[in-house]
């Protein structure tokens, strides 16, 4: 008599998984159809003005713990303005709750989940997509292939929520965007020195942030200051202080 085989570990985290997204079904407010960053100078050169409910890739500018705690706390800051519970697929337990938090993401939003695999991961990525309870759905990867990010996107775009892919360097280094990739967007996010301040000590965090390709729209950068509480970032304020000065400078000259 043949006896019943053990379910696998895939199909027992999207199971988990399911579970908890019907718990929490029907309980989402509507969602925008984009969501602004809230800064002209950026929203501006986006296509709609925002994110789009779509797929969107970070990668950190280089090695570094700084760079990489940048791009994590730019995603986190973005799912901070969503409305609804986050899910967050990593590989690793390395996400630190308090720094989620400064970053505006209340670790109280967050469903973790946890992936042997970035097949896995993926999978459950898309089974996330296709729930609108959701506000954001983020998972960390390395390799992805373009086929899976396309199914990433159609998953995005049906369920009207933003999907966030942190890529990681391949094993060895590279670039983590030298595949060719589905994502409505591709940013680079680096730790910048921050402005200076009247008294002692440090000023808020900078960040570089790189905008290196974007469907409909043209490639940018801009330094600006890392997400605050409530996931907004700002401009420096040598940026803030600039047009006035520029628009005093001709007064100036005329007399």
């Amino acid at each position: 008599m043949r006896g019943e085989s053990n379910p696998s570990p895939s199909s027992t985290a999207l199971a988990t998984l399911r579970d908890k997204l019907r718990a929490i079904e029907g309980h989402a407010p509507d969602q925008r159809p984009v969501l602004p960053f809230g800064l002209s100078l950026l929203d501006d050169r986006l296509r709609g003005g925002g994110l789009e409910p779509a797929l969107h890739e970070v990668a950190a500018e280089g090695a570094g713990w700084g760079n990489d705690a940048a791009a994590t706390l730019f995603i986190a800051g973005i799912a901070a303005r969503t409305h609804g519970p986050v899910l967050w697929v990593v590989r690793t337990r390395d996400l630190f709750a308090p720094g989620l938090y400064q970053a505006g993401l209340d670790p109280g939003r967050v469903l973790y989940a946890e992936a042997r695999d970035d097949a896995e991961l993926l999978a459950l990525l898309e089974e996330g997509l296709r729930h609108r309870a959701l506000g954001a759905v983020i998972g960390e990867a390395g390799r992805v292939a373009t086929a899976q990010t396309r199914r990433l996107q159609l998953a995005a775009e049906g369920g009207d929520t933003i999907a966030l892919l942190l890529k990681r360097p391949a094993r060895g280094g590279g670039d983590p965007f030298a595949i060719p990739s589905a994502a409505l967007t591709r940013w680079r996010i680096g730790s910048a020195p921050s402005a200076p301040v009247p008294w002692g000590g440090m000023g808020r965090a900078c960040w570089r942030v790189a905008c290196v390709r974007q469907r409909g729209g043209d490639p940018f950068e801009l330094i600006v200051e890392a997400a605050d509480e409530a996931g907004r970032l700002a401009l420096p304020a040598p940026l803030v202080d600039r047009p006035v000065a520029a628009a005093r400078a001709p007064a100036r000259a005329a007399g």
